[in-house]
C-alpha cells in the first residue's frame, strides 16, 4: 500500500488495539520463527553421533543460518520499504516452516545445511518487515516500547523452543519407529524438526488477513529530499551518523555474539559436564527462558523511556550497556558452578541482562532513522548483528576442539567468549553513546517541525 506524504500526515494511526493486536501476531511469528532456529540446539547430541559431525561442524548449522538471514536481509528490506509487508512476511514464514520439515528427511549433512540456509532466507523477513510496520501501526513515542515488547516475542519462542523441542524430542525417542516412503526409518531428531515445522502453515495465513498501514513518511534524522534517490537517503544516513551507527553496530554484535553461543551450548554444558539428558536440561532451561528471558528488553525499555523523559538523550545505548555488564558476570559464572541446580539458579539472572540490550538495539535505530529507510536501516543492523549468530557457536565450537578438548573443556570455552566479546561490545557502545544522543535530539527537533 502505498500514500503521499501528505495523505500520511493526514492519515489517523490505526486504533491502539488493532495495532497491538498486529504486535502479538509478531510476536507468534517470532515464536515460530524462533523455536525452528533452536532444533539444532536441542538435538545437536544424538544428530552429531548420527551424521558423525565436530562440534565446529554441528554449531555451523546455526552459523551458515545467521548468513544467509543476514544476506536476505537486505533485498527482503528494500521489498518491505515499496511492496506489501504482509505479504513478503506471509511467503517467508511458509518457506522457513517448509525448510524446517526438509531438515528432518534426510541424513545428509550437507542437504541438512542447505535445508538451514532455507530458514534463514524465510525468518529474514520477519525483522526487517516488522521494524517497518510498528513505524507506520504506533506514533514516534510509542515505538520503542512496542520494539521492546515485540523482541520479548523472539525471547520467548526461544524458551518454548527448548520446552517443546524437549518434549516433542522425548516424545520421538518414545514413539515406535516412523518409516517414511523412500527415506526408511526416521530418527528421533529427525522428527523433531518435522513436527516442529507444521505450525507455521498457520501463521502464515494469519498474516494475509491483517491490514496494510499507510506509510508515514514523516522526518527523521536525515531529511528525505523531493529529487534525492532514495538510495541516497540511506547511505546519506549513515554517511552522517558513523560515528554512532558503526560502534553501535559493533557493540550490539559483539553482545549477540556471546549471546548466541551461550544458548547453543547450554544442552551440552548439562549434558557433558552434569551428565544430565538432553531433553530433561532443555524442558528446564526452557522454562527458565520463557519466564526470565522477556523480563530484560521490558525493564530496560521501560528504563530508557523514564531516562529519556528526564533529558537523557543516551538512554537507548546507556541502559542496554548496563544491563549487558551485568549479564557478562552472571554468564561467565554459570559454567563455574559445581551442580546443575546452582547453574540452573543462576540461568535466571543470566537471561535477564543477557537479552537487556537487544530491543533497543532495534529501538535506538527505528528512532532516529527516516520512516523511509527504516526496514533498510534494521536490515543493515540485522546484517551486522547475524554475524553474533553466524560466529558465535563456531567459535566456542572451535574452542572445545582444539583450545579445551574433553568433555570438561565446553565451560572454558563459554567463560573465555563471554569475557572477550562482552568487553569488546562494552567498549564500543561507550563510543556510541555521545554521538548517538545528538542523532537522537536531532530526530526529536525534526519531528517537532513536522508536526507543526
Amino acid at each position: 500500500m502505498s500514500s503521499s506524504p501528505d495523505s500520511a500526515k493526514s492519515e489517523p494511526f490505526p486504533s491502539p488495539i488493532y495495532a497491538w493486536f498486529v504486535v502479538s501476531l509478531l510476536i507468534l511469528a517470532a515464536f515460530i520463527g524462533y523455536i525452528d532456529r533452536q532444533i539444532p540446539a536441542i538435538v545437536s547430541g544424538p544428530m552429531q553421533e548420527d551424521l558423525g559431525v565436530s562440534d565446529t561442524e554441528i554449531s555451523s548449522l546455526y552459523g551458515i543460518f545467521a548468513l544467509f538471514y543476514a544476506i536476505a536481509g537486505i533485498p527482503i528490506a528494500w521489498l518491505a520499504d515499496r511492496k506489501s509487508r504482509k505479504y513478503i512476511l506471509a511467503i517467508g514464514i511458509f518457506f522457513w516452516s517448509a525448510m524446517t520439515m526438509v531438515s528432518g528427511l534426510t541424513r545428509n549433512f550437507a542437504i541438512i545445511t542447505l535445508a538451514r540456509i532455507g530458514v534463514g532466507v524465510g525468518e529474514a523477513t520477519l525483522t526487517p518487515v516488522q521494524n517497518s510496520l510498528v513505524g507506520d501501526y504506533f506514533p514516534r513515542e510509542k515505538i520503542a516500547l512496542a520494539l521492546s515488547v515485540l523482541q520479548a516475542g523472539p525471547i520467548i519462542g526461544s524458551g518454548i523452543g527448548f520446552i517443546i523441542g524437549g518434549y516433542v524430542f522425548d516424545l520421538a525417542e518414545r514413539l515406535p519407529p516412523v518409516v517414511m516412503p523412500g527415506m526408511g526409518e526416521l530418527k528421533p531428531w529427525q522428527l523433531t524438526f518435522f513436527y516442529m515445522g507444521i505450525p507455521g502453515f498457520l501463521i502464515a495465513i494469519m498474516f494475509l488477513l491483517i491490514r496494510e498501514p499507510v506509510r508515514r513518511q514523516t522526518l527523521g534524522a536525515v531529511k528525505t529530499a523531493k529529487d534525492k534517490p532514495e538510495a541516497g537517503v540511506l547511505s546519506g544516513f549513515y554517511r552522517q551518523y558513523w560515528k554512532t551507527l558503526i560502534p553501535h553496530h559493533l557493540g550490539f554484535l559483539c553482545f549477540a555474539l556471546l549471546g548466541y553461543a551461550f544458548v547453543f551450548w547450554t544442552i551440552p554444558l548439562f549434558t557433558r559436564v552434569h551428565g544430565l539428558d538432553a531433553a530433561d536440561a532443555s524442558i528446564t532451561f526452557g522454562w527458565i527462558f520463557v519466564f526470565a528471558g522477556p523480563l530484560g528488553p521490558i525493564i530496560v525499555a521501560y528504563v530508557a523511556k523514564w531516562l529519556a523523559q528526564k533529558g537523557r538523550h543516551d538512554a537507548n545505548i546507556v541502559v542496554p550497556m548496563l544491563g549487558a555488564l551485568i549479564g557478562v558476570f552472571v554468564v561467565a559464572a554459570i559454567p563455574l558452578m559445581p551442580s546443575p541446580t546452582w547453574a540452573f539458579i543462576l540461568y535466571a539472572p543470566a537471561l535477564i541482562f543477557v537479552n537487556s540490550p537487544f530491543a533497543m538495539a532495534y529501538a535506538s535505530l527505528t528512532v532516529i532513522a527516516p520512516a523511509s529507510i527504516r526496514a533498510r536501516v534494521a536490515a543493515v543492523y540485522m546484517l551486522v548483528s547475524s554475524f553474533g549468530m553466524f560466529l558465535g557457536p563456531p567459535i566456542a565450537g572451535a574452542f572445545n576442539d582444539v583450545v579445551f578438548p574433553g568433555t570438561d573443556g565446553v565451560r572454558w570455552s563459554l567463560i573465555t567468549v563471554t569475557a572477550i566479546f562482552g568487553f569488546l561490545g562494552l567498549v564500543s557502545l561507550m563510543f556510541a553513546r555521545r554521538p548517538y544522543a545528538e542523532a537522537a535530539a536531532a530526530a526529536e527537533r525534526d519531528d517537532a517541525l513536522s508536526k507543526d
